[in-house]
C-alpha cells in the first residue's frame, strides 16, 4: 500500500491545484505508472475539457500499456461533453486501476468500475478515500442534492465581534488573513452578503489575487434598498444577483435590470426565504457559495441547516461591548443541548491570527454512528 498511497498523494496534489477552476465538475487528478516509473500525469482543468485520465493517457502514449493508473475519483462511464474515461482506460491497455473514491454522480456510481472489471482490469478502491471525498466536498453535495455547498466565513475578535459598537471594522484580522480570504473567494462560485453590508461598507466582493476568479455577487435585499451607486452595481467587475421578497419596489427592480443586474423574487412576503435562495442557486448551477454577511444573515442560514462549512479567522484581540455586532446573531437556540456542534475541526495559524475550520453537525445522532 505504500507505493499506492505515494502515487495517489501525487494525483491528489495535482487535483487540488485546480480548486475553483473545474466547477460544477469535480477535482480529479491522475498518475500512470509503468515499471515503477511515472509515465503520465493528468489533471482535470475545466468543465467541458478532457478529464484527468485522458491527459495522463495522452502523455503516457504506448507506455501506458500494461501499467497502473491512479485516479482520485472513479472514471466516468457516460458520454457527456467528453467520452467515458473507463472505456479510454480499457483501450489504452492499462492492467490496473487504483481509485481513491467512487463517484456519487448517479450517472456513474459504480458503472465505471463495472466497465473496468468486465474488461479484466484489476480495480483497487479506497486508497486515500477520505482525502478525496473532502477535496470534492462541493461536487459531492451539488451532484446529489442540486444545491450549493455553503461556507460561512467571518473575521472576528476572540470575543466574537465583527465590529466595534460604533460599527468600525477595519481591520480586525491581519493582511495575511485577508489575503487568504481572497483565495477563498476565488475558489467559490458565488459570494453572498446582506444589503446592510453593502449600504454600510460598499464592498467590491471580488477576489483580489493574481489570476483570481471573481465570484458572482449575491445580495439579499428584501425591499431593494441597495444604492444605485454601490460598487456591486456600477463597477462591472463581476455579475451581481439580488434576491428580494414580494414587497420589493417594482420601479427599483426595473432600474436594476437596466443595469444588467439579475433580480430574483422569493415567495416571502417581506423577507427573503433563504431556502428558496439555495434552491434557485442550485438551478442556476452555482455549486458553491461563500457567505460573508452579518450576524443575522449567518443565523438565518445556520438555523435552516444550510451551512455546510464554517471558516472563522480569529484575531488575538478583545473589543467587548454589548452593542458590538457578532458574527452569529438571530434569536439563537434556547438550550445548550440544541447548539450546533462543529466536527472535523482544524486550526491553522496565519501570522498572529488563527483560522478555524469546522463542519456543522445538525443531526446529533450522526455523531455516534
Amino acid at each position: 500500500m505504500t507505493d499506492h498511497t505515494f502515487y495517489m498523494d501525487l494525483a491528489l496534489q495535482n487535483a487540488k491545484a485546480m480548486k475553483g477552476q473545474t466547477d460544477p465538475n469535480p477535482l480529479v487528478g491522475s498518475v500512470i505508472v509503468n515499471d515503477n516509473r511515472i509515465v503520465g500525469i493528468g489533471t482535470h482543468l475545466k468543465a467541458g475539457e478532457p478529464h484527468a485520465e485522458i491527459h495522463a493517457i495522452r502523455m503516457a502514449g504506448e507506455k501506458a500499456r500494461g501499467g497502473t493508473i491512479y485516479v482520485t475519483l472513479e472514471p466516468c462511464s457516460h458520454h457527456g461533453r467528453t467520452g467515458p474515461c473507463a472505456v479510454a482506460i480499457k483501450e489504452a491497455g492499462l492492467k490496473r486501476v487504483v481509485i481513491a473514491a467512487l463517484d456519487p454522480n448517479p450517472l456513474v456510481a459504480g458503472n465505471g468500475v463495472k466497465i473496468l472489471e468486465e474488461a479484466g482490469i484489476e480495480v483497487i478502491i479506497g486508497v486515500r478515500e477520505e482525502e478525496s471525498r473532502r477535496m470534492n466536498e462541493v461536487f459531492n453535495k451539488f451532484i446529489v442534492e442540486k444545491k450549493p455547498f455553503i461556507t460561512l466565513k467571518a473575521g472576528t475578535t476572540l470575543d466574537g465581534k465583527i465590529a466595534s459598537h460604533t460599527l468600525d471594522s477595519k481591520w480586525i484580522t491581519s493582511a495575511a488573513s485577508r489575503q487568504d480570504v481572497h483565495q477563498l473567494r476565488s475558489q467559490n462560485k458565488a459570494i453572498l452578503v446582506g444589503v446592510n453590508t453593502v449600504i454600510e461598507d460598499d464592498p467590491e466582493l471580488t477576489a483580489r489575487i493574481p489570476n483570481g476568479r471573481n465570484p458572482i455577487r449575491i445580495i439579499l435585499d428584501s425591499t431593494l434598498r441597495i444604492p444605485m451607486d454601490a460598487k456591486v452595481i456600477t463597477d462591472n467587475l463581476a455579475d451581481t444577483w439580488i434576491f428580494a421578497s414580494q414587497q420589493a419596489d417594482e420601479e427599483k427592480e426595473k432600474e436594476l435590470l437596466a443595469q444588467g443586474i439579475k433580480v430574483f423574487r422569493t415567495s416571502g412576503s417581506n423577507r427573503v426565504d433563504v431556502n428558496e435562495v439555495a434552491g434557485i442557486l442550485g438551478e442556476q448551477l452555482v455549486s458553491s457559495v461563500l457567505i460573508e454577511g452579518g450576524g443575522s444573515i449567518h443565523a438565518s442560514f445556520l438555523e435552516n441547516h444550510l451551512i455546510d462549512k464554517v471558516v472563522l479567522y480569529f484575531a488575538p484581540k478583545l473589543i467587548g461591548g454589548q452593542d458590538a455586532p457578532t458574527f452569529l446573531e438571530g434569536t439563537g437556540f434556547a438550550k445548550m443541548a440544541d447548539a450546533v456542534e462543529l466536527t472535523d475541526t482544524e486550526v491553522i495559524k496565519i501570522g498572529q491570527d488563527f483560522k478555524f475550520i469546522g463542519y456543522p453537525l445538525y443531526d446529533k445522532g450522526e455523531k455516534n454512528q
